[in-house]
């Protein structure tokens, strides 16, 4: 059986792991903390995929027909 990269499927935004500095200016521009944020679990398989950990926050852009693009920040949990 050959294993496909759920990352490449056509489905599934683009996900990113925020650096320190960027969580930063994230969260001072939205006026929010982390746990303010929608969460995603640390089972989820592209939370897997790109191997983040319990508290980091992700960026996930997706495409939009309407919108162009559309940004999302989650909170991963355990």
């Amino acid at each position: 059986m050959v294993k496909k990269d759920i990352l490449k499927h056509e489905l599934v935004p683009d996900h990113v792991v925020l650096k320190k500095n960027q969580i930063t200016k994230v969260l001072k521009e939205m006026d929010v903390h982390p746990e303010q944020l929608p969460k995603i679990k640390l089972d989820d398989p592209v939370v897997k995929a790109i191997g983040a950990k319990e508290g980091d926050i992700l960026k996930i852009t997706r495409k939009s027909q309407t919108a162009g693009k559309f940004v999302s920040y989650r909170l991963v949990l355990g």
